[in-house]
């Protein structure tokens, strides 16, 4: 995407309902797909208003206007149960400030879609566990958003990326990643292809699962990395979701293993050194405990103790697109250097075996909580 110029932004600011002066504009957040501005304006009397100005990044979201309508149609509900909870909607989730033609964005005549906003005040969004405390808050919120959400109709929302957690046809693309060999790297990694390959039981357990009937499609976010959390700067709680551009209809304990596949793991998603690799089982308690806790008992008792599969399959299934995009030249995910790819699906593996070691010890975990 083009780099955005002044004068678009001049553009896109007049076209939002904002009211007062501006005073002040600068890039904002450490996103990697949208381009996200803060603005604060002035308005007589009152102080000063800060919002979230952001263009959206087609290239990974093709849907704008279905993505809008999942964010409209979840915020609109959230909004609801939290006013009839007694909580303050304008800081417990996204509140979308509509385009001056009422619409949730807004099409630039570069053809760009931007969306704006409210600012959520005096809380932060955290990029690492600094704070244990926090990651068992971030646990609590996400379990909050699937209690708050469990009787919203998730086959009416768009599915944005299509299969984005469907590990059963990820595996198949990694196949023929393997058989086409574009690259000519497959001979050099013939361990970590292997590691795939035992474990096609592990691709396949949610979809057959579901195709069964016996675990529910739910609401689901996508992307339960700590960042997604706003923390109260005074109380330290999280206080609400944010990032909602993959909302889909999808599983709980993909989002519970997401959770903890990037948060309990004691190393960077890049690590060389695999021997720092592990996955720590005091942030999967913290974690397990805060979720199970925010379910409220929404949860089947099936989905709980699934949660550590949950931890397993998505671990499993991000080591496999890493190395899938490995194998394909490095075509997805960004790198910053050489084999970044391979190293960040080696990282995933250990996990995964770490996991395994620890399988009795995660299932006890969620015995202890499942009867809160």
């Amino acid at each position: 995407m083009a780099h955005v110029t002044r004068k678009q932004r001049d553009e896109v600011i007049a076209h939002f309902q904002y009211e007062g002066i501006l005073v002040k504009e600068c890039p904002y957040g450490s996103g990697h797909i949208n381009d996200t501005y803060l603005l604060v304006f002035d308005i007589a009397d009152m102080g000063q208003v800060k919002v979230i100005l952001q263009r959206m990044n087609t290239k990974t979201f093709k849907k704008p206007i279905e993505l809008m309508e999942n964010i409209v149609g979840v915020t609109s509900f959230l909004r609801k149960k939290i006013i009839e909870n007694g909580g303050d909607p304008e800081r417990e989730t996204l509140n979308i400030i509509p385009a001056v033609d009422g619409k949730p964005y807004y099409v630039d005549s570069c053809g760009d879609y931007w969306r704006s906003y409210k600012f959520i005040t005096n809380a932060t969004s955290y990029d690492q566990v600094e704070n244990p405390e926090h990651f068992y808050e971030s646990g609590v919120a996400f379990g909050k958003f699937q209690c708050l959400l469990a009787d919203y109709p998730a086959d009416t929302l768009h599915e944005i990326i299509e299969g984005f957690h469907d590990t059963r046809a990820r595996f198949a693309v990694f196949k023929k990643a393997v058989e086409e060999d574009v690259m000519g790297r497959a001979a050099y990694v013939q361990k970590e292809i292997q590691f795939v390959l035992e474990r096609e039981d592990v691709a396949n357990y949610f979809s057959e699962l579901m195709e069964r009937g016996e675990v529910p499609l739910r609401v689901t976010h996508n992307d339960t990395k700590l960042n997604n959390i706003m923390i109260d700067d005074k109380t330290g709680k999280g206080v609400c979701v944010i990032d909602l551009d993959t909302v889909m209809p999808g599983l709980a304990m993909n989002d519970f293993g997401d959770s903890i596949r990037f948060g309990a793991s004691t190393a960077a998603e890049d690590e060389q050194d695999l021997s720092k690799v592990s996955c720590s089982m005091e942030l999967f308690e913290l974690y397990a405990k805060g979720f199970i806790e925010g379910c409220g008992g929404q949860l089947t008792k099936k989905e709980i103790e699934l949660m550590p599969m949950g931890a397993k399959v998505m671990t499993y299934e991000c080591g496999m697109r890493f190395l899938t995009d490995y194998l394909q030249g490095d075509i997805y995910f960004k790198i910053h250097r050489e084999n970044q790819n391979l190293d960040r699906c080696r990282t995933q593996f250990k996990l995964v075996e770490d996991m395994e070691k620890k399988w009795y010890t995660m299932q006890e975990i969620i015995k202890k909580y499942s009867n809160i």
